[in-house]
């Protein structure tokens, strides 16, 4: 197959990094609605780089209202097989300050009010999300923090929520009682659309804060999330430098089983699919469907 794209899904200040080239602000339609966003594309070290502004430049758009699945379908339109989401997240733990990257491994999903799948009536699967986030992309992203030397820790929960508010006192010793690492609005349904459209996902959760558990911090605003982001972003773009190389030269299918998760996903036999939806989910599900794959 043709060299895929390497995915990065995350902030505004993300895609300002030395040795990006070529680089274009492209719209790329989907299916799905419109992205957060055009999607910029270009070279890093010969390698193809699209990023995606998550809340749309200038963070015009809220966690709930973010089309996760124009997002993800795009991406994969764009050419992309592998992402790395970075995401700020407050810290549920007293041993993640901020300033801390923390390589997630797991979700809980507590969001509600968004669009969770791109399958429903007349098209049926269910995939897997008992890993949900692929292990091989996670290495290549571990190896590349402690190369860096960056205060980082592999593995850990992060409980997403709805938001816009942030968490009162009880939710937030609720979710720490859940053993839960971390707390953010945006990875979820991310992560979920990912998996069912066979990209290896892995998510940088930047922490910038202690959410409003800790009594000896002040409670979360905006203006302090804000403060820590502008210096978590610096080793933000340290990172992807670090992880392109290193990401881009690894064959798909991956070994974690990302690239091949609806393989035994789908329910809903050929001769009962519905022909629109089937059609809706050439790109999504082109693998299985023998309109795109290896």
């Amino acid at each position: 197959m043709a060299q895929a794209s390497i995915g990065i899904i995350g902030g505004t200040g993300l895609y300002d990094i030395d040795g990006f080239e070529n680089a274009q602000w492209v719209t790329v339609e989907s299916t799905f609605g419109e992205p957060s966003d055009q999607l910029l594309i270009g070279e890093f070290e010969g390698h193809r780089l699209v990023f995606l502004p998550r809340h749309g430049r200038g963070h015009r758009i809220p966690p709930t209202e973010i089309n996760y699945r124009a997002n993800i379908e795009a991406l994969k339109r764009a050419g992309v097989d592998r992402i790395v989401s970075f995401s700020a997240v407050g810290s549920l733990k007293e041993e993640l300050k901020p300033g801390n990257f923390v390589m997630v491994d797991q979700f809980i999903d507590r969001t509600f009010a968004r669009e969770k799948s791109f399958f429903r009536t007349g098209f049926v699967a269910h995939v897997s999300m008992a890993d949900p986030t692929c292990s091989t992309t996670g290495r290549v992203v571990a190896k590349a923090a402690a190369e860096l030397g960056l205060d980082h820790s592999v593995g850990g929960t992060y409980l997403v929520m709805e938001g816009p508010q942030f968490s009162s006192r009880a939710e937030s010793e609720l979710y720490r009682s859940w053993g839960c690492d971390v707390i953010g609005m945006t990875n979820m349904p991310e992560a979920k659309l990912a998996r069912e459209a066979e990209l290896a996902y892995a998510t940088v959760a930047m922490v910038t804060d202690y959410d409003c558990w800790h009594e000896d911090h002040d409670d979360v605003t905006t203006a302090s999330i804000l403060e820590v982001l502008k210096a978590n972003a610096a080793n933000a773009r340290d990172l992807i430098k670090a992880i392109v190389p290193k990401l881009a030269v690894l064959e798909a299918p991956f070994d974690s089983g990302a690239h091949e998760s609806l393989t035994h996903a789908i329910a809903t036999t050929p001769e009962h699919r519905d022909a629109d939806m089937t059609a809706k989910l050439s790109v999504v599900a082109g693998r299985v469907l023998g309109s795109g794959g290896w």
